[in-house]
């Protein structure tokens, strides 16, 4: 199902524009290089005809924009128990769980969360990636936007890029944290391992701020915010600091149990095996109504279980 028909007439004031940049002005809500690719495709007309994307406009003429169904996924849809944290015409949050692959791919081609949304909401196969706006790896828990038409995505693209959606993050990390920072390394494919990232100087630039919540006899909660979002950006940046977070199977390296540390918490720490973090909170401007929205989740289970573990063990230390 594609998109309704528009049809409207350029204004006078964008006379001597290009046509592309005349339509980039007209329908904000598309991204310009959709409305490119429209116009060259023909789903775009003026006065009834085709044009370039080079050509000039005077003004007055009539643009008639029907957009095409994009069918972008390659995914079957599947019934699946998803967590929704919030929904409405425009959007959805999903509150995703330890151990779901987000993007289907080589050795997942089923059973990940593409799959549970094309069943959950169908119109998504028209929209690129399913609407999926930003990723979180297979085994981190949290909160995931989800746009549901093409407007809603091109705004929440932008939103992003523009670092207008906050997202913040709980972890627990290796080692005691004396207070909060900022971490300012950019980030980039391993050299060697090209299933790593790694902290590159020719790399993205990556910002991650953090604040400690709580501290324990050889461990940090922390408060995560990001300001960019590179792939494994916060597994890469404490760990590059030398605070892995717990359980991460790629940047954690061996388990290495505190002396003195109670049976409970080193049975705890052996079971805990992926990286301890949570999307706990996305905070936006709704693309439709602009109006703020902010949404929380708290941890799963097996989080809130380490941490309780790890907060009795620092206790019978001091005592």
């Amino acid at each position: 199902m594609s998109a309704k028909k528009q049809i409207t007439t350029i204004p006078a004031e964008l006379a001597g524009l290009r046509l592309d940049k005349a339509l980039a002005r007209m329908f904000p809500e598309y991204s310009r290089s959709r409305l490119k690719e429209w116009l060259l495709a023909g789903a775009i007309t003026v006065d009834g005809n085709s044009w370039r994307p080079r050509d000039a406009v005077e003004g007055g003429e009539s643009v008639a924009l029907e957009p095409p169904a994009e069918v972008s996924v390659r995914a079957e849809p599947e019934s699946m128990a998803l967590q929704v944290a919030h929904e409405d015409s425009d959007l959805l949050v999903i509150n995703k769980p330890a151990g779901l692959v987000v993007h289907p791919g080589a050795g997942n081609p089923a059973g990940t969360l593409m799959n549970g949304l094309l069943h959950h909401a169908p119109e998504l196969e028209e929209i690129p990636r399913a609407g999926i706006i930003h990723r979180l790896d297979k085994d981190t828990s949290g909160l995931l936007l989800v746009a549901k038409t093409l407007q809603a995505h091109t705004a929440l693209v932008r939103l992003l890029a523009d670092r207008e959606i906050s997202r913040r993050y709980i972890a627990v990390c290796n080692g005691v944290l004396t207070g909060g920072g900022v971490i300012r390394e950019p980030i980039s494919r391993h050299p060697t391992d090209r299933k790593r990232m790694s902290v590159q100087q020719k790399g993205k630039a990556a910002v991650t701020h953090y604040t400690v919540r709580e501290r324990f006899a050889a461990y940090t909660c922390v408060d995560v915010k990001l300001e960019t979002g590179r792939t494994h950006q916060i597994r890469v940046h404490f760990a590059y600091r030398r605070h892995a977070l717990v359980g991460d199977p790629v940047y954690g390296g061996r388990l290495a149990l505190p002396k003195g540390a109670s049976e409970e918490l080193i049975q705890t720490l052996r079971r805990f095996k992926r990286q301890a973090l949570h999307a706990t909170r996305l905070a936006f401007d709704h693309p439709a109504t602009g109006k703020p929205l902010a949404l929380e989740a708290a941890a799963p289970e097996d989080f809130q279980n380490l941490i309780e573990v790890l907060r009795v063990d620092a206790q019978r230390d001091q005592q």
